[in-house]
């Protein structure tokens, strides 16, 4: 029987098929972000941590200056595509993959940088090495959501490329900044929110777009950072809200870190802030004032 972590696991990306890696690998700002902070933090001689090596591809930009990279990975498949395609690639021999679980692996030696994707798994504290991504920023913002797919309504998961726009997507609100992590300072385990929207347009509130900016690193000597944007998590709700430009919306939500979509998605709630009593008054203003 799978214990909890495990079956966390699977909704969270230890087992993400392979042929999903290759939506990663094409990803340009993922792929770009990540080179040039690597480029920037790892030195010759250095040694490299890597937690949830996937395809390999971190550990491999890494090894390009690196004495020596541990390339951790939990899901079978992936350790032997890994070590596969490290083989076909210069200084991929540098490149240990360890078959084993990011959140209990400990390298035989220092290391003096910690690359980690997984952004909840990464819950260190006290003196680090160079740790990267440094920090991470995430907000939330309300939308309506187009879930009609050639006239089937299917309220999905979805996840948005953040260069794109898409027509079926209408933000009704600013985003709110729920989190900051900084690895440098233990994070706590339990995330959790509660805050409140001014609705900026009518429409229908259905769905919730979870916003990622991961700083890879900071580059001191020009004071600037390396920063890479996930691509946008929009879960739809359980229970959808007609709203007009200016409503107050409160919404909450928690997860533990490292927990599934699923069980966020179960702690969403949304609601106008005022109470039945209340909500007759504005109805019938809005009545009047477009008569």
């Amino acid at each position: 029987m799978l214990n909890e972590r495990e079956i966390e696991s699977c909704y969270l990306g230890q087992f993400i098929p392979v042929h999903y890696h290759h939506n990663m690998l094409m990803d340009q700002n993922r792929m770009n972000a990540f080179q040039a902070a690597i480029g920037h933090a790892v030195r010759p001689g250095m040694k490299v941590l890597e937690l949830g090596g996937g395809t390999g591809v971190l550990s491999y930009f890494a090894a390009q200056q690196a004495d020596k990279v541990y390339c951790v990975e939990f899901n079978p498949d992936l350790v032997r595509e890994a070590r596969r395609f490290l083989a076909m690639n210069p200084n991929g021999h540098k490149v240990e993959v360890i078959h084993a679980d990011a959140f209990d692996y400990l390298p035989p030696e220092p290391v003096d940088v910690v690359i980690c994707e997984m952004i909840h798994v990464a819950r260190f504290g006290g003196p680090l090495p160079i740790f990267m991504p440094e920090a991470v920023v995430m907000a939330v913002q309300p939308l309506q959501q187009d879930y009609a797919f050639h006239g089937y309504y299917a309220p999905i998961v979805q996840f948005q490329d953040t260069t794109v726009a898409y027509p079926g997507t209408v933000e009704l609100a600013q985003p709110a900044v729920y989190s900051v992590l900084d690895f440098a300072e233990p994070v706590d385990s339990l995330i959790a929110w509660r805050g409140s929207f001014t609705v900026e347009h009518d429409g229908t509130l259905n769905a919730l777009r979870f916003v990622t900016k991961n700083v890879l690193s900071i580059v001191q000597e020009r004071g600037a950072t390396i920063d890479w944007l996930n691509h946008y998590m929009t879960l739809p709700l359980a229970k959808a809200l007609d709203v007009v430009a200016g409503d107050v919306v409160d919404v909450s939500f928690q997860y533990r870190a490292g927990g599934s979509i699923p069980s966020l998605q179960a702690s969403i709630r949304a609601t106008l802030a005022f109470d039945e009593a209340e909500t007759i008054a504005p109805v019938a203003m809005r009545t009047v004032e477009f008569a």
